[in-house]
């Protein structure tokens, strides 16, 4: 921010131009370019990660962000409940659960 402080605060120089202007263009070019291919492609990723949460019901198959596949049994406000092997069950953080199988063998 400072830079762009230096710019709105800078004298106008005579015969300078627009050079002042043309820097404040770039700059703001620059944020815009960076919104596009940087922020709101991760927000798109976060929302749809968030409605994949959401959507959880029992009997779906699902992966945790500790590479731990299972099939949901239960779900809850804050946690979901796997299945990961013949009686064998844990309670996960929802926010723990990334994605279904099929979804990661697609993105390989």
């Amino acid at each position: 921010m400072s830079l762009l402080a230096q710019i709105l605060t800078a004298p106008a120089k005579p015969g300078a131009g627009g050079a002042g202007m043309q820097s404040l263009i770039f700059l703001l070019l620059i944020i815009v370019v960076f919104y596009f291919f940087m922020i709101r492609p991760q927000m798109k990723k976060q929302k749809e990660a968030t409605n994949f949460r959401n959507a959880l019901k029992k009997g779906d198959k699902v992966v945790t962000t500790g590479g731990i596949y299972g099939k949901v049994t239960d779900v809850k406000d804050r946690t979901v409940t796997l299945e990961i092997a013949d009686n064998v069950i844990i309670k996960v953080d929802k926010t723990a659960v990334t994605a279904e199988p099929s979804d990661q063998a697609s993105t390989r």
